[in-house]
């Protein structure tokens, strides 16, 4: 697919959210002559077992309740031919280059109307990379800052918010050693940064800065959650 306003782009929309993916349909119904909506489905496996998969695009919600991270599904999507565009609620720009970076084509905020979506998909079809207006200039100002993995952004997000390396290992699943290590390795990439957290009352001014907790006390960030930032 070479060009931007090739008839007969099909799509899917993947959303656990009911009340969006009724609203998401009802946009993309007719919203482009050359995008065809063919499925609207809630989770992960509906889409695979869809008669009318693999289609050309799929809108893909990046926090799916299950268990399968967000990089397995863009990587799988990627390998059957698909151009995949995340949607989310979340804007932490390190969320928005790691899915970008799994393989995603676009990223668009939740918030974005249905010609916004149309130039997405149509880009994504074109192996164009397209993210939402309010999200580009995020993702420049940041690009002097430290990257962290996903589960370096949940361990300084919950250090940050007062769990101790041990806690932070039962909720994520990992051994203790494991997250006294990420934290180690955090505080080296933000040092090499030139930005000093070794104490813990810096890092969570950083964590609070760079977007991971909103605040000291409450943890409510995309990055503080791991079951939400699992899938």
């Amino acid at each position: 697919m070479t060009e931007t306003a090739s008839p007969g782009i099909r799509l899917a929309i993947v959303d656990d959210h009911r009340m969006l993916l009724a609203a998401l349909t009802e946009w993309m119904k007719g919203a482009a002559d050359d995008i065809t909506l063919v499925a609207a489905v809630a989770s992960w496996t509906d889409l695979l077992a869809h008669p009318e998969f693999p289609v050309d695009a799929v809108l893909l919600d990046l926090d799916l309740k299950d268990d399968l991270p967000v990089s397995v599904k863009l990587r799988a999507l990627d390998t059957a031919g698909v151009a995949t565009v995340v949607m989310s609620t979340y804007s932490d720009p390190a969320v928005v280059r790691e899915a970008l970076a799994a393989g995603a084509k676009g990223y668009l905020v939740k918030s974005e109307g249905a010609e916004t979506i149309v130039l997405a998909v149509r880009a994504a079809v074109c192996g164009e990379r397209f993210v939402s207006p309010k999200l580009a200039a995020q993702l420049d100002a940041v690009a002097g800052m430290p990257e962290l993995s996903l589960r370096e952004r949940q361990v300084m997000a919950l250090y940050s918010s007062g769990e101790s390396a041990k806690r932070i290992a039962a909720a994520l699943r990992i051994t203790e050693h494991t997250a006294k290590s990420d934290l180690k390795r955090i505080r080296s990439k933000y040092r090499e940064a030139g930005i000093d957290i070794s104490a813990k009352v810096a890092m969570r001014t950083q964590a609070i800065a760079d977007g991971l907790i909103i605040d000291v006390d409450r943890p409510s960030s995309p990055a503080s959650s791991p079951e939400e930032l699992r899938g």
